[in-house]
């Protein structure tokens, strides 16, 4: 049973794939230790694992791969949002039965009650606790997330990545209080404004988990000068060339860690866009920098 309230880093780890385009299960586990290693407080498969685009045998492959290699020293999150209510219970009864410790969904895009009532017949489905995952296309107010979690048993936590990602956490906090508790994500981007307003965790990407467990440590001791130098100095490069185009986080988590010697290969699924030769060489020149060989 996960100790509650969760809070801390809880990276969301991509999927490896082989040549192939098949899940490289050697470099999943590679990826898991590497995060367990370097301090993480938890870990998730999410859209950050490319999870949408996981044929169902593969969610549960990847669920099972986590969950073994984990040996319940973190709590694993699993994504099991879904167009569709029945899917979405499907989804999420499956992970609960290979392991999976809580479950992170989105909502589809809706009015109120409608994303009352998916989250109701969900939480009524499993016995785990679950994270609303507010984005931009399917956002969560916090008034809104308050009610649902007074409506349902088991949720019991909020991921807010909508914009702008400090107002949110802000909202959230005040609406919620201590009913829902509140994560950041979005890759992190605003992993130290996010907890001085409310959040107590983030869920970035896994590529780099040892600073933003330094930065987590340092905040929560005091230390916001020191917090600070280490977001700008490690994480802001990586994050500012995340965000260039679309599909630009995937290509560069999974091509720092192939350089970091974490993964085999930095396969991304299609359909998506390479980076152009300029952001190549931009992060190049920052993984140059901050890990030389």
């Amino acid at each position: 049973m996960v100790k509650e309230p969760m809070r801390g880093v809880y990276p969301i780890l991509v999927t490896p794939f082989d040549e192939r385009s098949r899940v490289d299960e050697e470099s999943l586990r590679k990826l898991v230790e590497f995060n367990i290693q370097a301090g993480v407080h938890g870990l998730g498969v999410a859209l950050g694992s490319e999870v949408m685009r996981l044929s169902e045998p593969e969610r549960v492959q990847v669920t099972r791969i986590v969950v073994d290699q984990a040996r319940r020293r973190v709590p694993i999150v699993i994504n099991s949002s879904a167009t569709g209510t029945d899917l979405a219970i499907h989804y999420s009864i499956m992970a609960e039965e290979n392991g999976a410790d809580a479950l992170m969904i989105m909502p589809p895009a809706g009015g109120g009650d409608e994303m009352r009532e998916y989250f109701k017949l969900i939480s009524e489905a499993v016995h785990i606790p679950i994270f609303i995952q507010d984005t931009s296309t399917a956002p969560v107010s916090g008034a809104l997330a308050r009610r649902i979690a007074d409506e349902t048993e088991n949720v019991r936590y909020i991921k807010v990545e909508s914009l702008p990602t400090t107002v949110k956490v802000a909202d959230a906090a005040a609406a919620c209080g201590d009913k829902v508790t509140i994560f950041g994500g979005a890759g992190g981007n605003y992993f130290i404004e996010e907890m001085r307003r409310g959040s107590v965790g983030t869920m970035p990407g896994c590529s780099q988990p040892e600073a933003f467990v330094k930065v987590w440590a340092q905040f929560w001791a005091g230390d916001l000068k020191g917090a600070r130098e280490t977001f700008d100095h490690w994480i802001m490069p990586v994050n500012r060339v995340s965000a260039q185009t679309a599909w630009a986080f995937y290509h560069v988590n999974k091509e720092l860690l192939r350089q970091r010697g974490v993964i085999r290969m930095a396969v991304v699924r299609g359909p998506t866009t390479p980076l152009d030769e300029m952001t190549r060489r931009e992060l190049q020149e920052i993984i140059d920098a901050l890990y030389p060989r």
